[in-house]
């Protein structure tokens, strides 16, 4: 057993995930020891309680407690890519190089494991995009679970903070498609809702779903941030649904649900947020569309654009609709060669 140890964050280990760095150090750690340490106020960076998926800052100091010797933990067997899902997250690369790899994310496929997510996830599927490398690609940001589209890795730590750096600095750029019930108005336009956790755990996970705020009542409310989310219609089926485009200005949990539902314009097949309305018997949207497209989540990661951060090369990528969202468009007669790839800049 160890003693209490602090260390100190250094420059190349900023903006990692605390559970990432700790397991590099200390590679016989299990996420479940880690997790616990935080719950019980074990680990501390700069004196105060973290999560497992704190990112650390270059100079903090981390108070590690007394760990077992790598020969009194008996660490479990890495889960083993299967065949299948090694062929099926291959055929999900879009583009990549030496520094980067862009996939085309699954819906139904978590980015990252966590609370009920099992241990089938891109984090954990990386192992087969190593393609020659010694290390696994490494998220550089998130995608929820059913959504789809777009999600960038990195290959290497430096560029993983590179990216890491110029999502923060806003220096990327997101466009999203969603169906969303009815047509909004205007038909362009920027909504600017703060968002706060809902409070409470029960078994709905309500705790998981945000709540919209007046930007005013941001600075009153405990945890509350803002949050700004550009929108445009590029194409509606009378007033009962819309395709439109979305750019996260901010990049909050669940910012593009939250805010089209407080627009009073949900994204279909959005359970959390109001968007499923198969269960509709009278006229509402829900009925008019059918259940079949109102079951699974409308909203999909279409487009990014980024600065490459070792060539300085501008890269867009673009992903095309996953199959249910293809079939929907086709059900309406929408056809993705008919709107520009960035709606707000051609506007400009």
């Amino acid at each position: 057993m160890s003693r209490v140890q602090t260390l100190t964050v250094t420059p190349e280990d900023s903006d990692q995930r605390l559970d990432r760095w700790l397991k590099r150090l200390f590679p016989h750690l299990g996420q479940g020891r880690i997790e616990k340490m935080c719950r019980k106020g074990e680990l501390r960076v700069d004196g105060g309680r973290v999560k497992a998926n704190t990112r650390l800052a270059t100079g903090q100091q981390v108070r590690i407690p007394p760990l077992p010797d790598p020969g009194e933990v008996t660490a479990r067997p890495k889960p083993k890519v299967t065949d299948a899902d090694a062929e099926m997250i291959q055929a999900a690369v879009l583009w990549k190089d030496d520094d980067i790899i862009a996939l085309n994310k699954p819906p139904g496929l978590p980015s990252q494991g966590g609370s009920g997510q099992g241990g089938r996830h891109v984090d954990a599927l990386s192992e087969a995009l190593s393609f020659g490398y010694e290390e696994r690609p490494r998220l550089v940001h998130r995608l929820d679970k059913d959504t789809s589209g777009v999600l960038l890795l990195a290959r290497t730590r430096k560029v993983a903070g590179a990216l890491a750096e110029a999502f923060k600095a806003r220096e990327t750029r997101k466009i999203y498609w969603a169906a969303v019930a009815g047509v909004p108005h205007p038909l362009m336009g920027t909504i600017r809702f703060g968002l706060v956790k809902a409070p409470g755990h029960g078994a709905k996970g309500e705790a998981e779903k945000m709540l919209c705020l007046h930007p005013d009542a941001v600075s009153r409310t405990p945890d509350a941030k803002h949050a700004t989310t550009d929108y445009a219609v590029l194409s509606a089926l009378a007033k009962r649904t819309a395709w439109v485009a979305l750019v996260p200005v901010t990049g909050r949990t669940h910012q593009l649900r939250a805010h089209m539902a407080e627009l009073g314009h949900p994204i279909i097949g959005d359970g959390k947020y109001g968007g499923s309305g198969q269960e509709n018997l009278g006229d509402g949207w829900g009925a008019q569309l059918g259940g079949e497209i109102s079951r699974k989540l409308h909203l999909h990661a279409r487009r990014i654009e980024f600065t490459h951060p070792v060539t300085g090369k501008r890269i867009e990528v673009e992903a095309p609709l996953p199959d249910h969202m293809a079939r929907t468009w086709e059900t309406l007669g929408w056809d993705p060669r008919d709107v520009p790839a960035d709606p707000f800049q051609e506007e400009e």
